[in-house]
């Protein structure tokens, strides 16, 4: 039954050529929740309130990272740029702190897409399509998509449309999980998963978002005002959205197809504000960096160039220091460090503070041969902002690109101690050890970044590969047997679920 229902899925989604990344990531879904369904046999177990014993958020969160290791892997629109990243998790995180279940540990992530979206994962993993936050006329409106992203995953919605049914089979309930995570991103493939799965209970049960969404605009709104967001940026978004169907006619933004937005809705949202006292509260500089580095990063560098040196002499913009911010970008596109460095120091003098100017003007220092004077402002703006991943990561590729390996050695070592979780400083740890020529150490280290990305049995390859490297002293030897001997368990462990679902 599973193998026809994918087979037909397969089918469903050929002729969606253009939505790829939706299939890929719909697939993830489904992969994950097979190799899940052991725990509730042939039907899923419930997932609302009443149900959370049953399918604990600690296995929601590992159906999400599986997911989410899959779009790191194979989607190429994902944004792999640790510093819009770390911006989006210091917004979201801020956000996050304020929901019902801030234990939750949310992740946020950019999708390279234009079109005006953002999806809630299981588990509390959350995409961002560089196009919204391009179409963000304010931080709080940002952050009213994200705080309604975050309520969707607070609520457990996506798992308690799941089981509003429960009598229908597997197979139907794999297809709906399909669904409801590509109406996340277009849906039209949200119907051809419906459709493909032959489950016309499936169609109906997607009626019932349209009661989620009003759900996560109350709960959002909640998160908005106890986080000091201004709560007007959540409607003021939608309404905008709203008015702009009539432009598309017909063909709504993507955000709008997969989110159902009603008057009501509105109308409920600014019943709400009415009673909350105005205040204004002011963008974040980083919210308008993000935004420049976005546009510059964009089409053909003297495009780009050309867009913000008019910016810059019309003076049309909503911050001058993060329009020339956003040139300097487009600068360095092209290797013009001293053109890139008098417009970084031209928006340090508008009293522009932040790690992304900073962390630009080393990038620029060592782009004019300064490499000392680079690597030092890292290292003095790494002391300022010691929270700040996006700066830390790209210490550690400048320190492997000016082969200074032994530094980024003890970088990585430093800080894993802290983020021990963390999948990035492994991969620099491994490069780091390679180029020492220390070939047990650099297979362990890969070891443990597959291990967190949730591949086990390459992980097992990479320590039995740490073993015959012979390079290893006696108290590294013994490490790498151990958790050689962990991981291998783990791996029998894994086989016997899936012999089971068979």
């Amino acid at each position: 039954m599973l193998t026809a229902c994918v087979s037909r899925l397969k089918e469903g989604l050929r002729y969606h050529n253009t939505m790829t990344r939706t299939y890929r990531l719909a697939c993830g879904l489904m992969a994950a929740l097979i190799a899940f369904s052991s725990v509730a046999g042939n039907n899923l177990p419930e997932l609302g309130d009443s149900a959370g014993e049953d399918l604990s958020m600690a296995t929601e969160k590992r159906i999400g990272q599986q997911i989410m290791h899959e779009i790191q892997a194979r989607d190429p629109a994902y944004l792999d740029d640790p510093e819009i990243e770390s911006y989006l998790n210091q917004l979201g995180g801020r956000l996050a702190g304020a929901s019902s279940d801030p234990g939750i540990g949310f992740h946020f992530f950019a999708i390279d897409d234009p079109s005006i979206n953002a999806f809630a994962m299981p588990g509390g993993f959350i995409g961002v399509h560089t196009g919204l936050i391009l179409a963000a006329q304010s931080e709080s409106e940002l952050a009213g998509v994200l705080a309604h992203e975050i309520s969707h995953v607070t609520q457990r919605h996506i798992a308690r449309q799941i089981q509003r049914e429960k009598q229908l089979s597997l197979a139907a309930m794999l297809g709906m999980a399909l669904a409801l995570l590509a109406a996340r991103s277009n849906s039209q493939v949200a119907s051809a998963a419906v459709v493909s799965a032959q489950a016309s209970t499936v169609q109906a049960q997607l009626a019932f978002s349209r009661d989620y969404e009003r759900e996560a605009d109350r709960s959002g709104f909640e998160i908005m005002q106890k986080s000091g967001m201004d709560v007007r940026g959540m409607s003021g978004f939608f309404e905008r959205l709203q008015k702009a169907t009539r432009v598309y006619e017909g063909n709504a933004p993507v955000y709008l197809r997969s989110h159902p937005l009603t008057v009501e809705r509105i109308s409920d949202m600014q019943n709400r504000e009415r009673t909350q006292r105005y205040r204004q509260v002011p963008d974040s500089p980083d919210f308008h960096l993000v935004r420049a580095k976005l546009r510059a990063m964009k089409g053909h560098s003297s495009e780009a160039i050309k867009d913000f040196q008019n910016l810059v002499n019309d003076r049309k913009y909503p911050s001058e220091g993060a329009a020339r911010y956003g040139l300097a970008v487009a600068l360095t596109r092209v290797r013009d460090w001293q053109g890139a460095e008098k417009e970084l120091q031209a928006a340090r003098r508008l009293r522009l503070v932040s790690p992304m100017i900073d962390r630009l003007l080393a990038e620029v220092r060592i782009g004019m041969g300064d490499i000392d004077g680079g690597l030092a402002l890292y290292r003095d703006t790494m002391a300022r902002y010691p929270l700040n991943m996006g700066l830390m990561y790209a210490y550690g590729d400048v320190l492997t690109s000016q082969q200074r390996f032994a530094d980024s050695l003890k970088l990585a070592e430093d800080q894993l101690r802290n983020y021990p979780q963390d999948v990035r400083l492994y991969t620099l740890m491994a490069r780091s050890y390679a180029a020492l020529g220390k070939r047990a150490l650099q297979h362990r280290a890969t070891a443990e970044a597959y291990a967190l990305q949730g591949q086990t049995g390459a992980a097992v390859e990479q320590l039995q590969l740490a073993q015959k490297a012979g390079d290893a002293n006696f108290f590294e030897s013994s490490v790498i047997d151990a958790r050689l001997r962990e991981l291998k368990n783990r791996l029998a462990d894994e086989m016997k679920e899936r012999r089971k679902e068979r």
